[in-house]
């Protein structure tokens, strides 16, 4: 083992008097601690005599081994030089830091960590800058002020002091270097450990760096001027960063005038959560002012740079601070207007029973026969089945009630329609067969009445098994649509193939009315064209409103317009064509006889 130690007259002589003699004494049993082990130190102290000149060519020599200096190069056998530790003068330290640095020396940036914890960890983003006008006070705010900048705290001011606090008299340099090419290679070494005799571990970042902490303390100012050093926070570089910060509040002595503990240091008043910052113009990022989120946005923090929208299915609530979960939408069985859509469907289902037992129990009476009993009987059942298929429609959607909805009211409706639509062209071929020698006579009967039904049952039946084939509905959640609501709802696949549906039967209805129109003044006794030509009329008025309407209402004030729209037309239907005739049959009996209608048909 070899230790080689250089002390300079002057250097031993001031440190004799100096109060910081102690903290050479201290490095120098730390390395004969050190030396006890296989590794061997060496080091050297040298006196910066308080001029810059000199600690520099003190730092030239420590990196030339040759007699001559030649700037940015290095000359001869290459020394072992681990690193450099500065005296307790600012200036020495920025001096050195300035030319080590040019040659790749790893300097020391935790203190710059450090201040920036500290300023995180109390809030301050409004602080100022007071360094010295030199060379060093460049650097510092060269390496500080983008730190700061990148975690939104930036500067009220930058003052450079003209004058110099010395901190001591006598500026010391240490340089050591190492012979134990196992533990120590060079500046590019990747990791370096070992223990001390003291038990604690000695470490060196992947730079080459000493990974040492720093302790910051609270100076605790007495009456009489005297103070004292409280520790308040402990910096290890080897903790995580997240747990670095781990100050002791209680610890720390306050000002007494100050207006709030701790201070406050910012440029304005934080932002709440529900506003976000709005940059202020001509004034530093860390001045804003606060403006409320827009509509269909929150924030949830303090100090948020924009408002962000809810994830799929929640919404900001009332203050814009928190999203909550959106209310599914649908047309649900408990709901008032739910209750009040399946009373009247049941009644009206009721109505239609009460109406089809009428005309089954006067079957035989002349007004029942003259219409077509076995059309009159379809048409009552069909015109129930689109009452009670209206239900399909109420509840949360599923699979089953997705495929049936549609389907089944756009089979059931088509009956209905066909069955007026083969009463009306009975009432024409039955008036025009009267006449002697027309060639009509053939066609009259119940076979051409159920030939019209059956094809245009049939017909509808194939548009609806394409659709289901093809593209057929489903259960399906509309999140975008409202702003508070989940629509759940049945998407209908394939749309056009709705709306085939519905202009086949919209097609049904409208020959239906122009062939009973034609009929209405037809000279029969048993004539009820006038009676279909105003249930028709009802009929397509109603559907051609439920188009727009139903395109510009959403969830399930869209289910509710096609639920009033099936009410409404089936409705008409039954009170047009059969509500006189109950009349009759019921209320005025005498006008129900043969007697009756052969007079008032002649």
């Amino acid at each position: 083992m070899y230790i080689e130690a250089f002390t300079s007259q002057t250097d031993f002589l001031c440190s004799l008097v100096t109060k910081f003699y102690q903290h050479i004494l201290a490095l120098v049993f730390a390395i004969h601690e050190i030396n006890k082990n296989p590794n061997t130190l060496g080091f050297h102290i040298h006196d910066s005599t308080m001029n810059p000149k000199w600690t520099y060519r003190t730092i030239l020599d420590l990196l030339f081994t040759s007699l001559e200096l030649v700037p940015n190069f290095k000359c001869g056998t290459q020394k072992k030089v681990m690193g450099a530790i500065a005296g307790h003068s600012l200036e020495t330290s920025s001096d050195m830091a300035t030319l080590l640095s040019r040659y790749k020396i790893p300097q020391e940036a935790l203190q710059y960590e450090g201040i920036l914890q500290l300023l995180l960890h109390f809030g301050w983003k409004w602080v100022g800058l007071i360094t010295l006008d030199d060379e060093g006070g460049d650097h510092f705010l060269q390496v500080m002020e983008p730190k700061l900048s990148s975690n939104g705290i930036c500067a009220a001011f930058i003052e450079r002091a003209t004058t110099q606090v010395q901190l001591n008299d006598i500026n010391f340099m240490i340089k050591y270097y190492g012979n134990n090419k196992a533990n120590f290679l060079d500046n590019k070494a990747s990791r370096i450990a070992f223990n001390n005799s003291a038990g604690d571990e000695v470490t060196f970042n992947e730079r080459g760096e000493l990974k040492g902490g720093f302790d910051i303390t609270n100076l605790v100012t007495f009456p009489n001027r005297s103070y004292v050093k409280v520790k308040i926070w402990r910096l290890d570089p080897q903790v995580p960063l997240s747990k670095r910060v781990s100050i002791n509040e209680d610890r720390i002595k306050w000002n007494r005038h100050f207006a709030q503990l701790p201070p406050l240091s910012v440029c304005n008043e934080n932002c709440k959560p529900g506003y976000s910052k709005k940059k202020k113009e001509g004034e530093q990022f860390c001045c804003y002012s606060c403006d409320p989120c827009p509509e269909g946005k929150m924030s949830d923090k303090e100090d948020m740079d924009s408002c962000m929208t809810c994830s799929e299915g929640y919404y900001p609530n009332l203050g814009q601070d928190q999203c909550i979960p959106k209310i599914p939408n649908f047309l649900s069985f408990s709901g008032p207007l739910s209750m009040l859509l399946a009373f009247l469907a049941f009644s009206f289902s009721l109505i239609t029973t009460l109406v089809l037992a009428i005309f089954v129990k006067y079957k035989d009476t002349p007004i029942v026969k003259a219409n077509n009993r076995s059309l009159t009987y379809c048409l009552l059942i069909s015109l129930l089945l689109c009452f009670l298929c209206s239900l399909l429609f109420i509840g949360r959607p599923n699979k089953v009630t997705c495929l049936l909805r549609q389907t089944t009211f756009g089979i059931v409706f088509s009956v209905a329609v066909s069955s007026v639509l083969a009463k009306t062209v009975t009432v024409i071929l039955a008036f025009m067969a009267s006449k002697p020698g027309n060639i009509f006579r053939k066609w009259v009967g119940k076979q051409l009445a159920y030939y019209i039904v059956i094809s245009c049952f049939f017909v509808q039946v194939v548009i609806c098994a394409v659709w289901l084939a093809s593209s057929p509905p489903f259960p399906d959640v509309d999140t975008h649509s409202l702003s508070r609501e989940i629509i759940v709802q049945c998407n209908e696949g394939a749309a056009t193939m709705f709306y085939c549906v519905l202009g086949y039967m919209g097609l049904l209805a409208s020959v239906s009315f122009m062939v009973a129109f034609l009929a209405r003044k037809l000279p029969d006794s048993f004539n009820e064209a006038k009676f279909i030509t105003f249930s028709m009329l009802v009929f397509c008025s109603v559907w051609l409103s439920f188009v727009p309407t139903y395109l510009s209402t959403q969830g399930k004030d869209t289910v509710a317009v096609e639920i009033f729209s099936i009410l409404a037309s089936s409705a008409g239907l039954l009170g047009c064509i059969f509500f006189p005739k109950c009349y009759v049959i019921i209320l005025r009996p005498e006008l129900n006889r043969r007697e009756q209608l052969i007079r008032k048909k002649h």
